[in-house]
């Protein structure tokens, strides 16, 4: 098992070896037990982390603050107008700076186009492990603990695991790509057989989309991608009906908007969860745009895991800045 990630940045968990991986999630599924049980587990103590958030966040936000506390640490909640970003401060002047305040230097900036490059340019200067709390490519503590879940819910070996990701209708925002394109790197390398569902519209990134075949091809899964909804559905034992923008086919927000319109029936209800596995799970990252991306009744129904998956949220997280704030010396 690897256990040597202190000081390793998290941009991507493609950047990161499987065995880094399972090291992260029997971390966290220890940590998970800890915090069950009640029983204290400070590993960073005194530690400080900067979290750097250029939009607003629940889960993302909340889960790491929180699992910072409970491992003993403290984390600073900065937003562009409590700094000098605001004023132009360059990636580098930032990123050295916070490295001797504190342990890490963690971000979310999804803006597309600008977000990654931002977060890589932070890596570049920075002397502590920066954390990718979400950017316009890749989410990768939100695809960890969907593993993590998934692993719950079907046993840690998900070979031949029917995953379908399928993009679904909101009106909320065009959300970022970053969640598919996270979770099929993933899951392909988990050998589970990942099914793509979206309208021709709404494409995802095809170097990415190159890389998780690749993938799929090392570890025995599959990466398919179909145009109908219904048939992303059959026979899955995971769905996860999901909007994303159509960043990839036009950057045009008028023509974006215009071909959304066109697909509000793609929305995940009682009758496509039928044509699902008898034993499928519905998950979602949240939050889910209620009645148009999902049902009320899917969602809350005995098939939605996606309070668990939440809930993993903080677990991972803990379990990856454990190892990178901390781990061995």
């Amino acid at each position: 098992m690897q256990t040597l990630l202190r000081g390793k940045h998290l941009i991507s968990l493609q950047e990161w070896t499987k065995q880094d991986i399972d090291t992260a999630l029997k971390t966290s599924s220890h940590l998970k037990m800890l915090f069950a049980n009640n029983q204290p587990h400070r590993w960073l103590q005194d530690k400080t982390a900067f979290m750097m958030f250029f939009e607003q966040s629940t889960r993302t936000r909340n889960s790491l603050e929180a699992g910072i506390t409970q491992l003993g640490g403290h984390a600073h909640d900065l937003t562009p107008d409590k700094m000098q970003l605001s004023h132009g401060e360059s990636a580098k002047d930032t990123a050295m700076v916070l490295s001797r305040f504190g342990h890490a230097i963690a971000i979310r900036n999804c803006f597309y186009g600008i977000g990654n490059t931002y977060l890589q340019d932070v890596a570049r200067w920075a002397s502590v492990p920066v954390i990718n709390l979400q950017d316009d490519l890749y989410h990768p503590l939100q695809a960890l603990a969907d593993l993590m879940t998934i692993q719950e819910k079907f046993g840690d070996n998900t070979s031949g695991l029917n995953v379908t990701i399928s993009w679904a209708y909101a009106t909320s925002h065009a959300k970022p790509l970053s969640v598919p394109l996270s979770q099929i790197l993933l899951f392909t390398r988990y050998g589970m057989n990942v099914t793509v569902a979206a309208p021709k519209e709404f494409p995802l990134l095809p170097d990415i989309v190159n890389t998780a075949e690749s993938n799929a091809s090392s570890h025995g899964g599959n990466l398919r991608f179909v145009n109908e909804m219904d048939e992303g559905f059959r026979n899955a034992h995971v769905v996860i009906p999901k909007n994303w923008g159509g960043f990839a086919y036009t950057e045009d927000k008028d023509q974006m908007l215009a071909n959304l319109s066109k697909y509000r029936n793609w929305i995940c209800d009682e009758r496509r969860m039928g044509i699902a596995d008898p034993r499928a799970v519905y998950m979602h990252a949240l939050p889910a745009d209620r009645g148009n991306e999902v049902t009320d009744a899917v969602i809350d129904g005995p098939q939605s895991v996606v309070y668990d998956e939440a809930e993993n949220r903080l677990h991972t997280v803990k379990g990856v800045i454990a190892l990178t704030m901390g781990g061995r010396p």
